[in-house]
């Protein structure tokens, strides 16, 4: 009885390794069941300028459905993007189909051969938009699964509704995610008030057309950021709002108590204008010319002037200008105020009396001026507040 029990209990051992054998060797997929591939990379679509997916459904080998989304310039050179998605259907080879336009409402005809070269696809054929025909030759392209489709896909616009503080975004930037629909009520609705629009958030990307959402940069006075932030929220067709990356760099920025800087409720602007003037003066070696607030982003322009060393004969001028925002540290209320300065940047003219030197300055970036280093200015000002630096390493105030 004992050997007939150790017999039954070697046999239920033994088909249970055989079954997990069989579960380990089984394929992913039953055969002829249908698998959804994409090509996101299909050269020479509209002279190399557009923003193509195509999605196949497939039985084993065999398309049995296709659809193509195509993104690509309204116009030859323009930032503004038109877009068709095409149901294309399969004849062999071949894929055909007929729509429009989203935007433009032009009609759109395809015609596509399709052709396995190894383990990479070839697309040969036409596509016509409106009176535009695009001759299609397309090699080497490889295809997706649905997974690695959908991760490639994956976008974050940045914007944060409560961050903790502003080590991550800045005071000043607001981003405002929208259906598409409503963005032109909601940049009306931005004229006449005292905030600045990124031109180039204006622009509807690929990625918007097909998510049917946008994103719009705002920059703000820090002190108006959460009421404008609370207000976005409450309008139509606003997806989300918060705060988003804007000039702030922690590692040109400090910290420090804001009772000495505060009347009230307000920033005393005409004091810490003062004082930053002072402490940038004796560290760039310059006098203060000029400082102004600027009402729609908070930001202070401070303008300091000094002689030129390049050729001290000819008394040539240097301007120096420096951009600085004082904020709260975080969203809400805070007993503690950061500052930030930018990187001064110096032009030269002639400023003498009597006929001038005209000068040409060679710019390597697209700002004018020429960035120079602050000698210290930051520590200076950290000195001066009795304020804190940002710790990169410890992502921390020390």
């Amino acid at each position: 009885m004992r050997a007939l029990l150790f017999c039954l209990l070697g046999l239920m051992t033994a088909s249970s390794d055989l079954a997990l054998a069989q579960m380990k060797l089984s394929p992913k997929a039953a055969p002829g069941a249908n698998e959804t591939r994409y090509f996101t990379s299909i050269d020479g679509l509209m002279d190399g300028n557009a923003d193509a997916i195509l999605k196949e459904t497939r039985q084993g080998k065999t398309v049995t459905s296709a659809v193509l989304d195509v993104c690509y310039p309204a116009e030859k050179g323009s930032d503004r993007k038109d877009r068709f998605v095409v149901n294309l259907a399969v004849n062999g080879q071949t894929l055909s189909g007929t729509t429009q336009s989203i935007s433009d409402q032009l009609p759109v005809t395809v015609k596509l051969v399709r052709k396995p070269t190894g383990d990479t696809f070839e697309f040969k054929g036409q596509i016509s938009v409106g009176q535009t025909v695009t001759e299609v030759t397309s090699t080497d392209n490889s295809d997706l699964s649905e997974k690695e489709f959908r991760d490639n896909q994956t976008t974050d616009d940045g914007i944060a509704a409560a961050p903790k503080d502003f080590s991550e975004v800045s005071p000043e930037s607001i981003g405002v995610r929208l259906k598409l629909d409503a963005a032109l009520d909601f940049l009306q609705g931005l004229k006449g008030q005292d905030v600045e629009v990124s031109l180039s958030s204006l622009t509807v990307s690929c990625d918007a057309l097909r998510a049917g959402e946008q994103t719009i940069n705002i920059s703000v006075d820090p002190n108006r950021a959460a009421g404008l932030i609370a207000k976005f929220k409450s309008l139509p067709g606003v997806v989300a709002a918060g705060w988003t990356s804007g000039i702030v760099e922690m590692e040109r920025s400090i910290r420090f108590l804001a009772a000495d800087w505060r009347d009230g409720d307000r920033l005393n602007r005409d004091k810490l204008a003062a004082a930053i003037a002072n402490v940038l003066g004796k560290t760039l070696s310059a006098k203060p010319s000029s400082s102004a607030w600027n009402p729609n982003t908070g930001k202070l322009k401070l303008t300091f002037k000094r002689p030129s060393q390049i050729f001290p004969a000819l008394g040539l001028t240097e301007t120096v200008e420096v951009t600085a925002l004082v904020a709260p540290d975080r969203p809400g209320a805070s007993d503690r105020l950061m500052l930030w300065i930018s990187n001064p940047v110096v032009s030269t003219k002639d400023e003498t009396a009597g006929p001038k030197l005209n000068l040409a300055e060679e710019s390597s970036g697209d700002e004018e001026g020429d960035q120079k280093d602050d000698n210290g200015s930051v520590d200076a000002l950290a000195k001066e507040f009795k304020g804190q630096r940002w710790d990169a390493d410890k992502s921390a105030w020390k």
